[in-house]
């Protein structure tokens, strides 16, 4: 850790019980527990948005917002007698402490999976869990408010550290092409179709992207902000070229907007 790191800590929580304090900052002073909610969900997607740009000035900028954060819902709970900062600290050293005995135990783990499954066993040993006991599922402690890829992940995620899961990726790339075989079975069918079974088939189509990218070593959030920006970037040079040739989106035929993209698409990747 460099040096100062815990009194530059114990600065800004300082300067958070000032700007709540009674000669602080009158917005400050008027947040509450759920107002502050978007700011965290804000602040935790610009790291991400940075770590995909490989910014990393700006990576340095939003992780400290998003530590303000913490400091700022830390110092709410203090004000209710709950906990402080320092509380906070404490459980989450505690927890990373009991979670890694192949660190800091007997045994050692000798790569990341071995490392993996030493880690779930003492999660479940600490919640009460035991395989196959029915007292609880894995899949419990998943928040509803993650959004929907991300808690299609993380669901993925934890039936395949209880051993459920796709043998290989080829496997779930079947299991794709067969969601994409259902959806055209719904939509080619009779106009009064169920539109709830084609929704459900769009869910699991989705679904299985999602885990898709836990195959490949990441997470649906990352890669679809990463196809959100490149057809930002993409549509953007489309949008130009069009104003370029003095026109307007909708004055463009389709096969017009189509040449223009894949021209874009060719300049980008030639």
């Amino acid at each position: 850790m460099s040096k100062g790191a815990g009194e530059r800590l114990a600065r800004l929580v300082e300067l958070m019980a000032h700007l709540r304090g009674p000669d602080g900052c009158p917005w400050d002073r008027a947040q509450d527990y759920a107002s502050v909610k978007g700011l965290l969900l804000e602040e935790a997607y610009e790291v991400v948005d940075a770590v995909n740009l490989n910014d990393f000035e700006g990576l340095e900028e939003e992780l400290g917002d998003l530590l303000f954060q913490v400091v700022f819902y830390s110092r709410l709970a203090e004000e209710d007698g709950k906990f402080d900062i320092a509380c906070v600290i404490q459980h989450v050293h505690d927890k990373l402490v009991r979670r890694h005995p192949h660190v800091f135990g007997e045994t050692r783990a000798a790569n990341a999976e071995e490392a993996l499954k030493s880690w779930t066993a003492a999660k479940e040993k600490e919640k009460g869990r035991h395989p196959g006991s029915g007292e609880s599922s894995v899949l419990d402690g998943i928040a509803s408010a993650l959004p929907s890829t991300l808690e299609a992940h993380e669901l993925g995620l934890r039936a395949a550290e209880a051993g459920f899961d796709w043998v290989r990726v080829e496997d779930l790339l079947d299991k794709v092409e067969e969601e994409l075989r259902e959806i055209r079975k719904e939509l080619t069918a009779p106009a009064n179709s169920n539109q709830q079974r084609l929704e459900e088939e769009v869910g699991d189509l989705m679904f299985a992207a999602a885990n898709l990218t836990r195959q490949v070593r990441s997470d649906p959030e990352s890669c679809l902000r990463r196809a959100n920006q490149k057809f930002r970037r993409r549509f953007q040079a489309l949008e130009a070229e069009v104003s370029r040739r003095g026109k307007a989106l909708r004055a463009c035929t389709p096969q017009e907007l189509d040449e223009i993209w894949e021209s874009v698409k060719a300049q980008e990747n030639p």
